[in-house]
């Protein structure tokens, strides 16, 4: 059977379904992950595997085909069924169990499926991606292994562990003392409202949903918070209902973005000082890690707060196995993905709301001056270029920008005294990423419109 090795992404193993992905491809690449699973442990049968799916309408037979499969492989299989990534995370590390493997498209359309997978370390969960396995199980899945079925396995499903998760991460943060707020949420009929429900059935607050009802066709709109039109109605609603915040978590519930009193979005580099704060706090010294895109909000906060630093590869395969390797506290990254080495390396929006939550309660501010409080730097938004000589231009603008200092960590950034910028390739699309901060907004518009220019001409080169 041929699977198309297209859908083995930096990241994740993502595809159409059911073209690219489906009922009968999906067996060969489960026996390929668990295979890659035990040759990691070097443990021949055995192994807790957690199963976890999103709420797609592919999602059940899928996860069907690979509960099954595991047994067959001699997996004791942990069904922990309808959960988000996060909370299959937690799972995973909370019970020290050995790996898992989690059905989902994250923010992907509605034809999409895919899997996201991880195991076990002494330092935390290591996202299995490009660096950290993903060409192993590529490379397995090309002549698939014959499923040896000398051991046979089993099924025990668990329940209760979003709750277990809110738990945890009140105890983390010693069940802080927290305000009433009015809160929208808007889930996208997706996996992030089942983690909201939890955490306000525990924490008071009058909470407005929005597309709570689990649905993998998405009739409202699409689960990407990253796109601003789908938070347009959540922003409207805030407003309306005169709220304190809103939260928009995307498909899968890993990332999360808030929507401040007045309506507007708030970086996720300004959610992540907010939070490398409250942890230096706690952890004086600590060292937290953020992505190249945007760094002088973190950066600056970290400093001020007795903090240390270190700036990371875009992606949470990367992040997580740097976080792992460092033993940094928290990690932040500009798409407002939110990591922390007390539940593996690995996000936790329920630690983030809780995180904010409390600042919000303690500081008796509101989002939007709490936010232009922690402000260091001004920002682009992300823009895009269809570019086919990407690493061209990468080396035009090294050398337009000579003066200004160079990091090559991912693409290129490049920084000056007020202002920097960054450009990277998109790891599954012909795109060029650029990103434009400064200390002053005016500056910050000035660069961004000269380097969209500059860069629109060089790929009409090509």
């Amino acid at each position: 059977m041929m699977i198309d090795s297209s859908i083995f992404k930096s990241y994740d193993i993502r595809g159409i379904y059911p073209t690219q992905i489906n009922e009968e491809t999906i067996a060969p690449i489960i026996d390929s992950i668990y295979q890659f699973f035990q040759d990691s442990f070097g443990k021949k049968a055995g192994l807790t595997v957690v199963l976890g799916r999103d709420m797609r309408v592919s999602s059940p037979s899928l996860f069907a085909v690979a509960r099954d499969r595991l047994v067959k492989l001699g997996a004791h299989v942990i069904d922990i069924g309808l959960v988000s990534t996060p909370t299959f995370y937690f799972s995973v590390f909370h019970y020290h169990y050995d790996c898992g493997i989690q059905i989902t498209a994250s923010h992907n359309p509605k034809e999409y499926n895919g899997i996201k997978f991880v195991r076990s370390s002494p330092t935390g969960l290591i996202k299995i991606g490009k660096s950290t396995g993903m060409e192993d199980v590529k490379k397995i899945c090309e002549t698939p292994p014959t499923p040896d079925q000398t051991h046979i396995g089993g099924v025990a499903v668990k329940t209760n562990i979003v709750e277990s998760e809110v738990d945890s991460a009140l105890s983390f943060f010693h069940n802080p003392q927290l305000k009433k707020y009015k809160i929208v949420a808007d889930p996208a009929n997706a996996m992030g409202g089942t983690y909201i429900d939890a955490i306000f059935k525990k924490i008071p607050a009058d909470l407005i949903r929005m597309n709570f009802e689990l649905d993998g066709t998405f009739p409202a709109h699409q689960p990407d918070p990253l796109d601003y039109a789908n938070l347009k109605d959540l922003q409207e609603r805030v407003l309306s209902d005169k709220a304190d915040f809103g939260l928009a978590p995307d498909g899968d519930g890993d990332r999360l973005f808030f929507i401040d009193e007045k309506g507007h979005v708030v970086p996720a580099s300004i959610i992540t000082a907010l939070i490398a704060r409250e942890l230096i706090d706690k952890q004086p010294g600590s060292l937290v890690l953020f992505d190249i895109r945007y760094i002088l909000t973190p950066k600056t906060i970290i400093e001020e707060s007795g903090g240390r630093y270190e700036i990371t590869k875009v992606g949470h395969a990367f992040i997580t196995e740097q976080m792992g390797n460092t033993g940094a506290v928290f990690s932040g990254e500009s798409s407002a993905h939110y990591f922390y080495k007390s539940t593996g390396n690995a996000e936790s929006q329920v630690m983030t709301i809780i995180a904010v939550l409390k600042a919000l309660s303690e500081s008796g501010k509101t989002l939007s001056g709490l936010a232009e409080e922690l402000r260091r730097s001004y920002e682009s938004g992300e823009i895009n270029f269809t570019a086919k000589n990407a690493p061209e231009i990468l080396e035009t603008l090294k050398t337009t920008y000579k003066d200004g200092k160079l990091i090559t960590l991912d693409g290129i950034a490049i920084s000056y005294p007020d202002w920097r910028f960054s450009v990277r390739s998109s790891n599954t699309e012909p795109l060029l990423r650029l990103n434009v901060e400064a200390k002053e907004k005016t500056v910050m518009e000035e660069k961004r419109n000269e380097l969209v220019s500059y860069i629109e001409t060089l790929t009409k080169k090509a």
